[in-house]
């Protein structure tokens, strides 16, 4: 069979995106297709997927979403010191198009932290991803609880009317930013709430504010059977309302003490901290049999990283820096469901 091959002039086409050119040209229809991009031009080749030159289960993939310019495509090609080889895949998932190219690159490490660097200056969602888990397969998802699953940090939440916020949140920060001991820092923000009432907790829960996209990103993750967990160095008061509320698989957090109805400023039992995370995703990998190559955790903070780096796949949700430069990918501006375009 002979091949197909296009040319096109940079210049005049630089200002569609992605979509629009693939679809114009009708070239989706053919995949692979084998891409060379410069500053000059742009040429597509169609050939026959045994021909193409690499092993798809170690490839390394670009994946962008339609709205991207094919000018910004050859910007980050060059700024993050890619060379992209072909367009493998194209998703259609939760009313977004997301287009996935196999790339080459001399460090995966520097490339995938060049790649968040441009995300975030030019306010546009991407990731580079290798070996990352298939949608279709099954999984399981566990996932941080505060600023991740939910809008806000709960003890914040509660220390604000016990008349505390502004001290606590200052501690709260430290340790999101992994400046202070998770333990050391939670029983101190706990103490503070020492003598207040559990009506806080009831007020803070009738008005808790889910993450964009948690709810669909769960439907249908479970409608591929995927099992999904919190974990959170929160409290079991708000992870259970959640784990009921959405039908999840488990929750494991922090149990405050109440006693007659009153926070006695105490945690009971051992702190769910960085490394009870990581164990609570090996146990649901065990007791539900997921293999290790199926398995995600997402999080925002450091004390979430022992955990990503236990998951097959490390995904850093609206991060601090300290997590985004060592997650295996990250979503820095849209909702939870993102994550649908990242799985292959």
């Amino acid at each position: 069979m002979s091949n197909t091959s296009e040319k096109n002039d940079l210049t005049s086409v630089k200002d569609l995106t992605v979509e629009e050119f693939f679809t114009q040209k009708s070239l989706s229809t053919a995949l692979p297709l084998k891409i060379s991009l410069t500053c000059e031009q742009l040429i597509t080749e169609c050939i026959e997927s045994t021909e193409l030159k690499f092993e798809q289960d170690s490839s390394i993939e670009l994946v962008v979403f339609s709205n991207l310019s094919l000018a910004a495509l050859q910007d980050l090609q060059s700024f993050a010191q890619l060379n992209i080889l072909s367009l493998h895949a194209i998703n259609y998932r939760n009313n977004s198009t997301s287009f996935r190219f196999i790339i080459q690159c001399e460090n995966l490490i520097a490339s995938r932290k060049l790649v968040a660097e441009f995300s975030l200056k030019q306010n546009v969602e991407m990731a580079l991803l290798q070996n990352a888990p298939v949608l279709s397969a099954g999984g399981l998802l566990v996932m941080d609880m505060d600023s991740t699953t939910i809008e806000i940090e709960c003890i914040d939440e509660i220390a604000k009317l016990a008349g505390v916020g502004e001290q606590v949140s200052q501690v709260t920060e430290l340790a999101m930013e992994g400046k202070l001991d998770f333990s050391q820092s939670l029983h101190q923000r706990v103490a503070t709430l020492s003598g207040s009432s559990v009506y806080i907790l009831e007020k803070v829960i009738s008005n808790i504010p889910l993450m964009p996209g948690l709810e669909t990103l769960v439907d249908q993750l479970k409608q591929n059977n995927w099992r999904i967990a919190i974990a959170s160095g929160g409290f079991t008061y708000f992870a259970d309302y959640l784990k009921n509320q959405l039908n999840l698989d488990a929750a494991r957090a922090n149990v405050l003490e109440i006693t007659n109805g009153v926070l006695t400023g105490k945690v009971l039992g051992d702190v769910v901290d960085a490394q009870a995370k990581a164990d609570c995703l090996g146990e649901l990998a065990s007791q539900y049999r997921i293999p290790h190559s199926q398995t995600v955790a997402m999080g925002d903070g450091a004390n979430d990283l022992v955990m990503m780096a236990a998951a097959g796949f490390g995904v850093a949700f609206h991060a601090k820096p300290i997590v985004l430069a060592q997650a295996d990918s990250s979503i820095n501006h849209q909702g939870l469901d993102c994550l649908l375009h990242w799985l292959i």
